[in-house]
């Protein structure tokens, strides 16, 4: 009995110690949580730079560009086309001759409408025929200086282009596409003039222009072109064709007999390809009727001595598909005013191919 007493009363010690211990220790200490780590930032994405735009997306057939500041259809082709007289491309396809900046453009690379021929009508050429120039006009045919210069400076302001009369020949084969406002200059005869008082005119404005040249006629006096003019207007850039031997009608006479007028056309059409051969070093493709006539047997006779085409002097403008043996040419006389040679200038026909399709 005793000995559970001493037991009991040894544990009731033990635990008051205990209880007394746990009552005067210091509270547990608070620990701080741990500072959140940072977390990095993602790099930023890489972006790869894009090449440049090029200047111009080309195809086949076009060239689309923008335009810079100042640009003109002359700027533009001589960049695109390494032409500047190509110009004339830019103009009619776009219908402008100057471009905003960053204006979007259109550049043809070839032709397009070799014809001429649209919807609403056709391109026509107008052939201007000249004869002679002095200071003061002198009858029909003999112009004053002013007003040929007057007529010249016309052409260039109102946007016309002057085209050789070869380019106009290939236009009636469809192998060229001429400027929409294209024009041919001619000069009958040979005169000295022209080298005189046309050619310092021309080549200021950069125009073109053939001489019909008789060839009795060249070296014949001071008032005639000789050869030696005509090769150094020819280094120029001018053309010289042909326009008979003696200057007569070259149609068939009443009553002439086959055999002579073989023999005349072989003076006329054929003795001139000998001295062109001689002194131009080839022959003439083309030739100009005396006085603008012509008829269906002399036509007949052109093949005969290669003139693939030949002028009269019809007040009509050309078309891409007339005859290319019997084309027009519009005579200009001393007495036209600005206006009256201005009405030779048409170059567009206006006719539905519609209406003449009915």
């Amino acid at each position: 009995m005793a000995r559970h007493t001493v037991a009991r009363a040894v544990g009731l010690l033990a635990a008051s110690v205990l209880a007394a211990a746990c009552a005067s220790a210091p509270p547990p200490q608070q620990v701080a949580a741990p500072a959140p780590v940072p977390v990095p930032a993602p790099p930023p994405p890489v972006v790869q730079a894009l090449p440049p735009l090029p200047e111009a997306f080309e195809s086949e057939n076009f060239i689309v560009t923008v335009a810079r500041e100042g640009d003109t259809a002359e700027s533009l082709a001589k960049r695109f086309l390494d032409d500047a007289g190509k110009a004339w491309m830019i103009e009619d396809f776009t219908n402008a001759r100057t471009f905003k900046a960053g204006q979007e453009v259109v550049i043809p690379r070839r032709p397009w409408n070799p014809s001429g021929v649209h919807a609403d009508g056709y391109q026509i050429v107008p052939i201007l025929c000249y004869h002679n120039l002095a200071e003061q006009a002198k009858g029909r045919m003999v112009m004053a200086v002013s007003a040929f210069r007057e007529q010249m400076h016309y052409l260039k302001d109102n946007g016309y282009r002057v085209i050789s009369l070869r380019d106009f020949a290939e236009f009636t084969r469809l192998g060229r596409q001429l400027p929409r406002r294209a024009i041919v200059l001619t000069f009958d005869d040979g005169y000295k003039s022209f080298k005189q008082y046309a050619y310092p005119i021309l080549k200021e404005l950069g125009f073109t222009a053939t001489l019909f040249v008789y060839t009795d006629y060249v070296g014949a006096g001071r008032n005639a072109l000789s050869w030696q003019d005509l090769r150094e207007l020819v280094a120029e850039g001018f053309d010289v064709e042909a326009h008979s031997k003696t200057h007569v009608d070259l149609r068939r006479a009443t009553g002439e007999a086959d055999p002579q007028y073989a023999r005349r056309m072989q003076a006329e059409l054929g003795q001139p390809q000998e001295l062109f051969q001689k002194n131009l070093g080839r022959r003439a493709d083309m030739i100009a009727f005396p006085y603008g006539s012509w008829d269906e047997s002399l036509l007949s006779k052109l093949g005969e001595y290669a003139y693939r085409a030949g002028f009269s002097v019809r007040r009509q403008g050309n078309a891409s598909f007339i005859r290319p043996l019997a084309a027009n040419r519009s005579q200009i006389y001393s007495e036209m005013s600005l206006e009256d040679f201005a009405r030779n200038l048409n170059v567009y026909q206006q006719e539905s191919l519609k209406e003449a399709a009915k």
